[in-house]
């Protein structure tokens, strides 16, 4: 981030997450430090942007063991295969223009989807290395 003077601006991560036998959920949204100030000064903070993001992974799938095999072969395909144990929902929002009537470059739909698959292959090595059992060979 930067201020408006050019200089490059702190910013931190807000976030939340959640465990149970139904799933877990992490959901986070950068904000910059005014914004914290803000917020814990007890001004007004609908002035605040925040564009949450975030993914749950719950049970599912084909196979009851409770395991989380994710298949990333096909990532950028047009319909990612989840093999057995769990479903993982991935959500995003990103200001992609500051004009909203603007249309979407070709190029920001490129960054944003590669930013989508990049969060679910990191996803899926974190629980490749938690897992007990070995991640889904990618060919």
């Amino acid at each position: 981030a930067a201020t408006n003077s050019g200089s490059p601006s702190a910013e931190l991560m807000v976030q939340e997450s959640f465990t149970d036998a139904s799933g877990s959920m992490v959901v986070y949204a950068p904000i910059d430090v005014a914004g914290v100030n803000i917020a814990m000064s007890a001004e007004d903070t609908s002035c605040i942007p925040l564009l949450p993001s975030g993914f749950v992974i719950v049970p599912g799938g084909d196979d009851n063991s409770g395991s989380c095999n994710i298949n990333t072969d096909n990532l950028g395909a047009s319909s990612p295969a989840i093999n057995g144990g769990c479903i993982l929902t991935v959500a995003f929002q990103v200001l992609a223009s500051a004009v909203p009537a603007s249309k979407i470059s070709m190029s920001t739909v490129t960054t944003i989807n590669n930013h989508i698959c990049n969060a679910v292959r990191q996803i899926h090595a974190a629980l490749a290395t938690c897992s007990s059992e070995p991640a889904p060979s990618s060919h």
